[in-house]
């Protein structure tokens, strides 16, 4: 069971704090980011809020003191002394900003995905559309197993992240119908993506299999029953491992942003 530290919400009329509402399946967006050591740094901070405020803008819940009053909930919400290794969620509606913290899970190198047919709601936004999934995702141990979400006979991303694959050395991801989050855009800017439609009756053909997110990190898929895929290599995966742990050290102080 995830533990959350801290769960919160605010008017956006006046800050003011209100009972707290995750609200999920309401009109508005959301980003989730890691947080982790002391001083506190958040990997992607500064592309995490400018996908989240452009996606306001997109859902016509933006105001301008949106960007400020965000990063003050999250100031206040903060303990310098403390050592993080978390998740942070902020969840935008018209009228609440909601915050929350919880345990950032180990992710285990015996991953397995689970295929199921789901398409999320304009899935090119992060909205807040995901009852469905969460649903799904609450019958599994999330350190294990995730779920792929596929629609007309293609894989688009899973549950929590965005989802890449390998065959020969070269690197292939789906070409549209899922959101491409921060951390995906980093890895397309350090190593060469192809973007082409990855067919479930065509998995075979594919070595590894690396789901890339604020939750998963980088994370290594080990089998998907349903299709008798196996994982045959981790070399790609220590590559990216690698650049990615390259960049959590370059990482910012949160003050610095803040």
């Amino acid at each position: 069971m995830v533990k959350f530290l801290l769960k919160k919400s605010y008017s956006r009329k006046d800050l003011k704090e209100k009972e707290f509402k995750d609200l999920w399946n309401a009109h508005g967006v959301f980003t989730t980011m890691w947080i982790y050591g002391k001083p506190q740094k958040i990997l992607f901070f500064k592309e995490h809020i400018t996908n989240l405020i452009k996606s306001t803008k997109n859902y016509k819940i933006y105001d301008r003191n949106l960007k400020r009053n965000i990063f003050k909930i999250i100031k206040s919400n903060l303990n310098k002394q403390k050592n993080y290794n978390h998740l942070l969620r902020i969840a935008v509606t018209k009228s609440l900003i909601s915050i929350s913290l919880r345990d950032k899970l180990k992710i285990k190198k015996n991953l397995q995905l689970k295929l199921v047919n789901y398409n999320r709601i304009k899935p090119e936004h992060k909205n807040l559309k995901y009852k469905f999934i969460l649903k799904n995702l609450s019958k599994m141990d999330n350190t294990k197993s995730d779920i792929a979400l596929c629609s007309n006979g293609k894989i688009l991303e899973t549950g929590t992240s965005n989802i890449i694959f390998i065959k020969n050395n070269k690197y292939y991801s789906p070409i549209r119908k899922f959101y491409r989050g921060v951390n995906l855009k980093f890895f397309e800017k350090n190593f060469r993506i192809k973007k082409t439609n990855i067919n479930i009756n065509n998995l075979n053909q594919y070595e590894e299999i690396l789901l890339i997110g604020s939750g998963k990190g980088v994370s290594t898929v080990s089998s998907i029953k349903e299709k008798n895929w196996n994982r045959k290599k981790y070399k790609s995966y220590e590559t990216f491992v690698s650049k990615y742990q390259t960049q959590i050290l370059k990482q910012k102080k949160l003050s610095n942003y803040l």
